[in-house]
C-alpha cells in the first residue's frame, strides 16, 4: 500500500513539473546578455519577475548573438518541438538591419517564424529593434515599419523600439555603443514585463 502511494505521489509531481508552461524568448544579442554573465541579462531578471508574480512560466532562453531571422526561421521548428512552448518573444531583425539586409525578406522571415508558433497554438510577443540612422532614411523607416505592420496583420502582441531611452544614454551601452550594459537590463525587463503578464493568462 505504502509503495503504491509513494508511486502516485510520483506521479502527480512529474505530471505537474511536465505540465508547467514554457516561455521561449527567441532572440540575439540584446537578449543573449552578450558581454554580460547570463544571470545578469533582462531574460534572467523577467524569470525571477515571473516568480514573483509566483507564475509556474519558465523561460528558457534560445537566443544567439549575431542572430539573423533567417537564423531564427532556421531553428524554430526544432525549438518548437523541443520546447513545446505557450508563449515566443520574439527579438530578431536588427542583425538583419546592421547588415543592409532586404526589410521585406526579414519580414517574410519573422512573419513565418509567428505563423510557426501560432499553429501550434503558441501566443507571440514582438519586440522592436530599430537601427542606426546612418542607414538612411528610407532604409530606417522601413525597417522599423515592419514591426507594427507584423503586428497587425497576424494579430500579435507588439512591444516598442526595446532600447527606447537606452541606445542614446553612455550610462546604459556597452563600449561598442550596440549592447545595453548592466545597468540597463533591469530597465528591458521592465518594459517587456507589462506586455507579458496579460499573455500569461
Amino acid at each position: 500500500m505504502f509503495r503504491l502511494l509513494f508511486f502516485m505521489v510520483i506521479s502527480l509531481l512529474s505530471l505537474q513539473t511536465m505540465a508547467e508552461p514554457v516561455i521561449v524568448v527567441l532572440g540575439d544579442s540584446i537578449s543573449a546578455a552578450y558581454g554580460l554573465p547570463v544571470e545578469q541579462g533582462w531574460v534572467s531578471l523577467l524569470q525571477k519577475k515571473l516568480l514573483a508574480h509566483h507564475s509556474r512560466y519558465n523561460i528558457n532562453n534560445a537566443s544567439i548573438s549575431g542572430e539573423t531571422s533567417a537564423g531564427g526561421l532556421a531553428r524554430i521548428d526544432d525549438i518548437l518541438r523541443t520546447q513545446k512552448p505557450s508563449i515566443v518573444l520574439l527579438e530578431l531583425g536588427a542583425n538583419d538591419g546592421l547588415r543592409g539586409l532586404s526589410a521585406i525578406e526579414m519580414k517574410n522571415n519573422l512573419a513565418e517564424i509567428t505563423r510557426r508558433a501560432q499553429n501550434i497554438g503558441a501566443k507571440v510577443l514582438l519586440l522592436s529593434m530599430k537601427i542606426p540612422p546612418n542607414y538612411g532614411k528610407r532604409y530606417v523607416e522601413m525597417f522599423y515599419s515592419v514591426y507594427p505592420q507584423l503586428a497587425k496583420q497576424l494579430n500579435i502582441t507588439l512591444v516598442p523600439f526595446l532600447l527606447e531611452d537606452i541606445a542614446l544614454d553612455k550610462d546604459l551601452m556597452q563600449a561598442d555603443g550596440l549592447h545595453p550594459n548592466e545597468n540597463a537590463q533591469a530597465t528591458l525587463a521592465k518594459k517587456v514585463e507589462p506586455y507579458l503578464l496579460p499573455l500569461l493568462q
